[in-house]
Parts: structure tokens; C-alpha cells; sequence
């Protein structure tokens, strides 16, 4: 994620998929804190709720960088799924064969900013 303005928060090595995470995270993308945060807590997917802890760790980080900042300023500038490494596992298969099995991991990057910064 190339670096850009703003009030960040990253999770990294989280056990989901990232094709499963993205889906959400384009629901929240450019949408007000405090809408993202109510859209993430109605869904049931796990990965709702890890992105609802990035955001909301990156919303803590903006109001104790800056004091003067309310939860109603704020937007989600960005955010950015990545893939994190694979773990492989094996299943074993008849005739003494076996299958590979990917266990996918994710890294969750926020980038919270003001809402009076919105039209850069």
C-alpha cells in the first residue's frame, strides 16, 4: 500500500481468506467512521468483524494523535486486503497419494482521514 495521509491501522497474518474479506471491505470503502462501523457490526461474516477492529483501531489512533478530532469527522480513506503467506497442509488421498491443502492468511490496512479533507 503506497503511503498516503492520514490515520492508519494495519492486521496482519489473519486467518481468512482475503478473496472472502475483500467483498466487505469495498462495502465500507470512502463511507463516514461511524456508517462503516454500523454496516460491519450488522454483518455476520468473520471478516466483517476483523475489519471493524483495524477501523476501529485506526479511529484510536487518530483521536490520540490529534484531540481536537470527533468520530463524526472522520471517513475511511482506504483500505487495502492483502494476501499474507500460505500455509500448507496435507490431506492424504487413497493409494498412499495426497492433496495440498492452502490455508490462506490476510493483512488489513486502514486509512482513516478527515471529512473536510474529502474533496483532495
Amino acid at each position: 500500500m503506497e503511503a498516503k495521509k492520514g490515520y492508519k491501522a494495519v492486521a496482519k497474518y489473519l486467518m481468512v481468506s482475503p478473496t472472502k474479506v475483500r467483498p466487505i471491505a469495498n462495502l465500507v470503502r470512502k463511507k463516514p467512521y461511524t456508517e462503516a462501523v454500523a454496516i460491519l457490526e450488522a454483518m455476520p461474516q468473520k471478516g466483517a468483524g476483523l475489519i471493524k477492529k483495524v477501523v476501529q483501531s485506526a479511529a484510536a489512533n487518530a483521536l490520540s494523535q490529534n484531540k481536537q478530532l470527533d468520530e463524526e469527522m472522520l471517513y475511511v480513506k482506504a483500505i487495502c486486503i492483502d494476501e499474507g503467506p500460505r500455509l500448507k497442509r496435507v490431506w492424504p488421498r487413497s493409494h498412499g497419494r495426497r492433496d495440498i491443502l492452502l490455508k490462506r492468511e490476510s493483512h488489513i490496512s486502514v486509512v482513516l482521514d478527515e471529512l473536510a479533507s474529502m474533496g483532495e
